[in-house]
């Protein structure tokens, strides 16, 4: 049986995805004790080898045995860098296990939008993140089509406030040709706090990985006690 206060384990690969997910789940999923995990060496070396190496794979699958073995009852990876590590988490162990954005693009599929845009500011969370989409599509919208328009914004990573990443993320779509998509999904948690400010200069809604992810594992954990999940956020 899960405790009413199930401790849930984030592993994290940037300090910014640390407070940006534990806001998330204050606000969405208060009952969970949150366990962090810190390597800030897993993007670079991931950036440095240009890719996901096998011994990246390894250290990160010995990061979340190391959380299970320690008693978590659920677990999140916030880096989408990392995602397709879960694919082999999940079939070692039997504890939900969730991707950084999963949750998000199954709300994104489910909902009504027929044109999306993923943005990012570090290269490798572009593919990572369409491949994570693209593989939910025959499950969550089989018989729907998706246009899918990526676009990548390094001066976003650098912005010094939300108002300036926001800025450069939407020139980074202008360039794309994505401005006329229903929906922007957010790659990267340290987006997070451009959400709003992005959500007012497109008119579009702009959805987040933290806050789709505690609420999937509050569902998960504590089924009786999951509200309806809140709209997401749109410039009215």
């Amino acid at each position: 049986m899960i405790e009413s206060k199930p401790l849930i384990a984030m592993i994290h690969a940037v300090p910014a995805a640390h407070r940006i997910a534990h806001e998330a789940f204050a606000q969405e999923f208060p009952q969970a004790t949150v366990w962090n995990v810190l390597d800030d060496r897993l993007l670079v070396d991931a950036n440095a080898a240009g890719g996901l190496t096998d011994a990246l794979r390894r250290r990160m699958l010995r990061l979340i045995g190391h959380v299970l073995d320690g008693g978590a009852q659920g677990l999140l990876l916030t880096c989408s860098s990392y995602g397709e590590v879960v694919d082999t988490a999940r079939a070692l162990w039997d504890v939900p296990v969730l991707k950084s954005d999963e949750s998000m693009f199954k709300a994104a599929l489910a909902g009504p939008y027929r044109r999306v845009a993923v943005v990012a500011s570090v290269p490798p969370a572009v593919p990572a993140a369409v491949a994570q989409l693209e593989a939910l599509i025959p499950a969550v919208r089989p018989n729907r089509p998706v246009d899918i328009v990526t676009a990548l914004s390094e001066d976003a990573a650098g912005a010094t406030d939300p108002a300036t990443a926001a800025r450069h993320l939407a020139e980074a779509l202008q360039a794309a040709d994505g401005t006329d998509v229903d929906a922007v999904l957010l790659a990267q948690y340290s987006l997070t706090p451009a959400r709003d400010a992005l959500a007012a200069l497109l008119g579009v809604p702009v959805l987040d990985g933290a806050g789709a992810a505690a609420r999937e594992l509050r569902g998960l954990l504590l089924p009786a006690e999951q509200p309806a999940a809140p709209a997401p956020a749109v410039t009215p």
